[in-house]
């Protein structure tokens, strides 16, 4: 399967009093055509920062400092800004967090729709204006004739995320990034979301980037899930791989701190021991081992390298032996 999306080595920089950090370190992955993807771990861990980065919106004092993206087979980071902006909506285009930050609220949501159409396509405003009301309606907003007419204070949040979604697909993009898109909603109306998001990628063929610290959406969403922990990919694999049988002990130590319907009630809610390293602080070696259960002395002095085992990626020294153990049990 062709991959829609190919990151290799993405590394982005931020200053600090010891000179310029990595917040993303050396970071790889695709996304095929057609899948969708799920990105979790910890806030701080550089999920939102790779998603900013794929769609260069990186500003100073952050950097992108190497790497290379390639969408459809074109490599895109080394493009000029002037050229990327024909790509950034039309090829590729994103989901922002928050609907209210991401609408302007003074205008109407027709308005800044049919501003998206017609930035992408030499159309006239009254085409626009129809394409508009076609993609509210797609969308599932009600009544889209008039809701086009609406200001952002006029509708609910789940409206207004929906009326995002439809301003990023107004471009028609290969690629859509969701950073969040669920985070402010109520239970009911983020599964109506994301139910949305699943239906819409499986009718236009999108490759979708799902970006979550909550790990119950990825797991209804997502086909493959990639775990980032202090700016690193520790782990890459299929939802049934790292749900039923995690191979990183990050990765293992996310899902047994989740509290949803299973967990017993009358026992202390399970934690991971510390706090994710500060940029300028990391240890050397694996950038887990300060809280890793199964650290050992390779672990505190030497990287690990994201390679293959058991049919999914890992970045840990003790996968093979970690993951048998799982599987004994």
């Amino acid at each position: 399967m062709t991959s829609s999306l190919v990151v290799k080595n993405l590394s982005i920089s931020v200053p600090s009093s010891k000179g310029r950090v990595a917040v993303v370190d050396n970071v790889s992955f695709e996304i095929p055509a057609g899948k969708k993807v799920g990105m979790v771990g910890e806030s701080g861990s550089g999920k939102s920062l790779t998603a900013y980065a794929l769609m260069r919106l990186i500003k100073n004092p952050v950097s992108i400092d190497g790497g290379e993206i390639f969408l459809g087979g074109r490599e895109i980071l080394g493009l000029s800004p002037k050229d990327f902006r024909l790509l950034r909506g039309n090829e590729i285009s994103m989901i922002y967090q928050d609907p209210m930050s991401a609408l302007n609220p003074i205008m109407k949501v027709g308005q800044q729709i049919i501003e998206s159409i017609q930035l992408h396509s030499p159309v006239s405003k009254a085409i626009a204006r129809k394409t508009a009301i076609e993609l509210l309606a797609s969308v599932g907003i009600p009544e889209p004739e008039s809701r086009i007419d609406s200001y952002p204070f006029e509708m609910s949040g789940g409206m207004l995320q929906r009326v995002v979604i439809a301003i990023a697909l107004s471009g028609e993009p290969q690629v859509l990034i969701a950073d969040e898109a669920t985070t402010a909603l109520d239970v009911t109306t983020q599964d109506r979301v994301l139910t949305l998001i699943d239906k819409l990628a499986a009718e236009r063929g999108l490759s979708v980037l799902l970006i979550t610290h909550d790990l119950g959406v990825a797991a209804q969403f997502s086909d493959e899930i990639m775990v980032m922990y202090a700016g690193k990919l520790v782990e890459n694999g299929s939802v049934n791989q790292i749900f039923s049988n995690p191979a990183h002990p990050y990765t293992k130590a996310l899902l047994d701190s989740r509290c949803d319907y299973t967990i017993d009630v009358n026992k202390p809610i399970n934690s991971i021991a510390g706090q994710p390293p500060r940029p300028d602080n990391r240890p050397t070696g694996c950038v887990f081992s300060p809280r890793c259960a199964h650290v050992q002395d390779q672990c505190k002095t030497s990287v690990p390298p994201l390679t293959s085992s058991q049919g999914r990626l890992t970045a840990c020294f003790r996968a093979d032996e970690l993951f048998q153990v799982g599987s004994a049990n």
